[in-house]
């Protein structure tokens, strides 16, 4: 089995992957172009998060784990569309995957090119994390995992259903229309409506699984790509493992930092005792912090968000604890912190939380 990594669970220094901002976001342009059709404008709430339009044109633009889940959980409440994941996934074309979409095209099988995909997916956009596996009956077996088990439910299912309609219809405008998996499993339960995944997946589905995971037969597993041309997918998996080398290297800075701030609240060190304490200018580290697609201002604000909401966990502890301990001066600045990230207060944040993990009644 091949895998790849993707967004990571919580760090024990205090912080995780969910607040770095590497994601390309695809997912995100293409929800606010199924939204529209709906009627209904992301773009204010893309605004708040820190995307504005201009960002979003940006083929440099990363986003957050936390940034995406923010947007997609804003979405399924705006637009009351339960198969929203299905509608975003299914409206994709490779050339938004980007070089990796040429390269995918240019790749021999279709076993092949999703094996690629998942070597790559750090550079796809992808918010779930692939692997690749082969079944008893020699079915090859493509599996979703969500990188942080305590995710909002709507926003799971979301990125799942997102997933897999993308997947199949990425499939079938490389091999042919008539492309359909042997079988597509979903571990969360049956919707309300269960036709529109029959008509999309032309397969048997299946709700209540062990895993979530695409059964593909062997056929159609070998089936050649017909743009394939082996020099052009050589030379530009060159430049895929460059950018990948990059991408880790981003992940490093951020993290580094994140940590950092996470260590040291509820105290922010300032950006000029960070750039000191990593033995550069404050130039060059807001310009390493730029190819990141983010600012210091806004990762450290990401890892007192997630500062709080783990504290919010712990019913014993007052919101004045939680203030004091995050770094805001008073629970007044708590709330309105809150509010801007989750459009609620915290007491009822706090409610919300307790509940989905089974805390409370």
């Amino acid at each position: 089995m091949s895998v790849a990594s993707g967004p990571g669970p919580a760090d024990p220094q205090g912080t995780s992957r969910s607040t770095s901002a590497t994601i390309q976001p695809n997912i995100l342009r293409y929800l606010v172009m199924v939204a529209d059709e709906r009627g209904v404008d992301l773009r204010p709430l893309l605004s708040r998060v820190g995307l504005d339009e201009t960002l979003m044109r940006s083929a440099a633009l990363r986003v957050s784990y936390r940034q995406g889940s923010a947007v997609i959980r804003r979405a399924l409440e705006l637009t009351r569309d339960e198969h929203l994941g299905l509608k975003v996934g299914a409206a994709q074309h490779l050339t938004a995957w980007g070089l990796l979409g040429f390269a995918l095209m240019a790749d021999d099988t279709l076993r092949h090119a999703i094996e690629t995909g998942v070597k790559y997916q750090n550079l796809s956009g992808a918010m779930t994390v692939w692997s690749t596996g082969q079944g008893e009956d020699g079915t090859f077996v493509l599996h979703a995992d969500l990188p942080d088990p305590a995710i909002d439910p709507g926003v799971a299912s979301f990125l799942i259903e997102e997933g897999f309609a993308s997947v199949v219809t990425l499939s079938r405008l490389a091999v042919g229309p008539a492309f359909t998996p042997r079988a597509v499993e979903f571990s969360g339960p049956a919707p309300r409506q269960i036709d529109l995944y029959g008509a999309l997946f032309g397969c048997p589905v299946r709700f209540g699984a062990p895993a979530d995971r695409i059964v593909i037969d062997p056929a159609w597993a070998r089936a050649r790509m017909p743009g394939r041309d082996p020099v052009t997918y050589a030379s530009t998996l060159e430049t895929l493992d460059t950018q990948m080398a990059s991408r880790h290297d981003q992940q490093d800075l951020l993290e580094v930092l994140e940590v950092s701030v996470a260590q040291s609240l509820p105290v922010i060190p300032s950006f000029g005792e960070q750039a000191r304490r990593h033995a550069t200018s404050e130039r060059t580290l807001r310009r390493r912090l730029a190819d990141c697609g983010t600012t210091y201002e806004a990762l450290a604000e990401g890892v007192r968000r997630e500062r709080v909401e783990q504290l919010l966990l712990r019913p014993e502890l007052t919101l004045r604890d939680i203030a004091r301990r995050a770094g805001f001066s008073d629970e007044r600045a708590l709330r309105r912190a809150v509010r801007r990230w989750h459009g609620t207060s915290p007491v009822q944040l706090r409610e919300r939380m307790l509940r989905g993990m089974g805390w409370t009644d």
